[in-house]
């Protein structure tokens, strides 16, 4: 599906999981040479040799010929216009700093990541950009209602591109963009990160909701609340409100918890039958990103002076063991700060 013969860029995918794998293949897809850097063997030989990535992305048969794949680091970076990072939020400060020394001083880097370090309560694009020394031109921020299945399968989807530097963002966006991804762009660039992180925490309480045996009412008030909570979040960050009314929030926040696809709201989902977290745990090959992040916020709203109860109600659930249904009954209870405007 390339745009033509020649390469567009040559870009490094650092994570090969199921989205680092997808977008990848959304990359080739416009065109691009793609290296996929991934720490496990097993994996890098399934990508080379068979054209898949059986451990992380089995729904794709074949992934495309310009993608390519490798476990040395110096070799996946080497002369790379873009790096892309597709890590777990809170492994990525410690894999970026082994990439610091080698990392080409002009390419452009684009996470993927969502999520709040819960050790700094930094956002990702603080934590990047600390670990890599990196400018904040040359860092952009993608994030969207992205479930990695449904992008892989190439149905009909878009992203939010976001970079203090608009012309970055648009050259980012043209890099992922083909027949069936389009990717808008934006500068707000805390907007979009917030967006990201904390709807996980709102993916957990529905999953929540559905999982205590609750039904869509009860879910779309949890959501609604959600969208009021992280928005005030945003802006007291120094956000625009409008980015989470529109692709990167709302947008991200409906497919995200909506779909059994997504992996935090099906873990809050077993939260809400009634498992423990190691249970949840196990079932789900590990912690949901919403876990820490609900933490996080917590700790965010109290620093902004920002009510967080739908966050700390999440965070008493899954930290305190308290049932879901009093958390949602007292939610309820909370007064003024279920007023919209």
């Amino acid at each position: 599906m390339g745009n033509s013969d020649k390469p567009l860029h040559r870009i490094t995918v650092l994570g090969a999981g199921a989205w680092g794998t997808a977008f990848a293949q959304v990359l080739a897809d416009a065109g691009n040479d793609v290296t996929l850097w991934a720490r496990e063997p097993e994996i890098v030989r399934s990508i080379v040799e068979d054209r898949r990535n059986v451990q992380r992305l089995p729904s794709v048969d074949r992934l495309p010929d310009n993608i390519t794949a490798t476990g040395d680091r110096s070799a996946a970076v080497r002369d790379a216009q873009i790096v892309v990072v597709a890590i777990a939020a809170q492994y990525a400060r410690e894999a970026l700093e082994s990439f610091r020394a080698i990392l080409p001083q002009d390419a452009i880097v684009v996470s993927l990541m969502k999520g709040i370090e819960r050790s700094t309560g930094q956002r990702m694009d603080e934590v990047v950009c600390e670990a890599l020394a990196l400018p904040r031109e040359r860092f952009v921020a993608v994030s969207g209602p992205n479930l990695s299945k449904e992008v892989a399968a190439r149905e009909p989807g878009a992203t939010v591109v976001a970079c203090c530097d608009i012309e970055v963002a648009r050259k980012v966006a043209k890099a992922c963009s083909t027949p069936y991804f389009r990717a808008f762009v934006t500068t707000d660039v805390i907007g979009v990160e917030m967006c990201g992180s904390l709807k996980n925490v709102v993916a957990l309480a529905v999953g929540m909701v559905h999982g205590a045996g609750y039904g869509q009412n009860t879910a779309a008030m949890v959501q609604t609340r959600g969208l009021v909570e992280l928005t005030a979040l945003g802006v007291a960050s120094g956000a625009s409100a409008k980015t989470f009314h529109g692709l990167a929030g709302i947008g991200d926040l409906i497919a995200t918890c909506g779909s059994p696809l997504s992996r935090n709201y099906t873990f809050g989902a077993n939260i809400g039958r009634g498992m423990s977290m190691q249970e949840a745990k196990e079932l789900s090959n590990g912690v949901a990103e919403g876990v820490p992040t609900a933490d996080a916020v917590v700790r965010m709203g109290k620093e902004l002076h920002v009510p967080t109860p739908l966050a700390s109600g999440v965070n008493r659930v899954l930290n305190e063991g308290l049932s879901c249904k009093r958390i949602f009954s007292e939610l309820l209870g909370s007064g003024p700060s279920f007023d919209e405007e």
